[in-house]
């Protein structure tokens, strides 16, 4: 039988004394692309975050998660000071990548070959989101948590992103992503968090 990545069952969700979510129930397993959606304000973040680890938001029920994880915010994570490279050698989850060539090479596939020395603070915010997402390439995180990774950046940026995605998942890695667009992915499951609405 195959475990479980992530295993949610019948949590709630409070923010303080507000109750965001209720009976939130679902289960990733290796090769599983989920897609979360939830107008404004449902809780598509504040789920993403208290599924990773990163909030003490209040919450009941039962959440089994794997620590072998990447959590990949919705603003792009990345120091104004440094360099494309200089950002990509470490991330706020602990992982340092010492090998300039695989950084180099994830730069090439999110289309920033020769931005490699360039300072965050001199890209544009797609190219700064672009920087953010090579991480992806360099991750050995089984689990990708995503939150809105397609803001910001342009088609074809959002299809080298949804193939990486596709990749992953085909290895045996999964992914759960939050997005208000459709995409070109197939065998997407959805949670709608509407449904879960307190």
């Amino acid at each position: 039988m195959v475990d479980d990545l992530l295993r949610l069952e019948s949590v709630d969700l409070d923010r303080g004394a507000r109750r965001l979510l209720t009976g939130v129930s679902f289960q990733v397993r290796p090769g599983d692309c989920w897609q979360m959606l939830g107008s404004n304000g449902s809780g598509k973040t504040s789920l993403m975050r208290t599924i990773a680890g990163l909030t003490r938001l209040g919450l009941q029920g039962q959440r089994i998660c794997t620590d072998n994880l990447l959590y990949q915010g919705h603003l792009p994570g990345l120091k104004t000071g440094l360099s494309c490279r200089e950002n990509l050698r470490w991330h706020a989850s602990g992982g340092v990548v010492s090998n300039v060539e695989k950084i180099d090479a994830a730069l090439a596939h999110v289309g920033l070959q020769g931005y490699e020395d360039r300072v965050i603070c001199q890209l544009s915010a797609g190219q700064q989101r672009r920087v953010g997402l090579a991480r992806l390439w360099l991750s050995q995180a089984q689990l990708w948590l995503l939150d809105e990774p397609f803001t910001a950046i342009d088609v074809r940026g959002t299809a080298l992103l949804e193939a990486q995605m596709q990749r992953h998942c085909a290895a045996g890695g999964a992914v759960v992503f939050t997005s208000h667009q459709p995409t070109g992915m197939s065998e997407i499951k959805i949670l709608d968090l509407n449904q879960y609405a307190a």
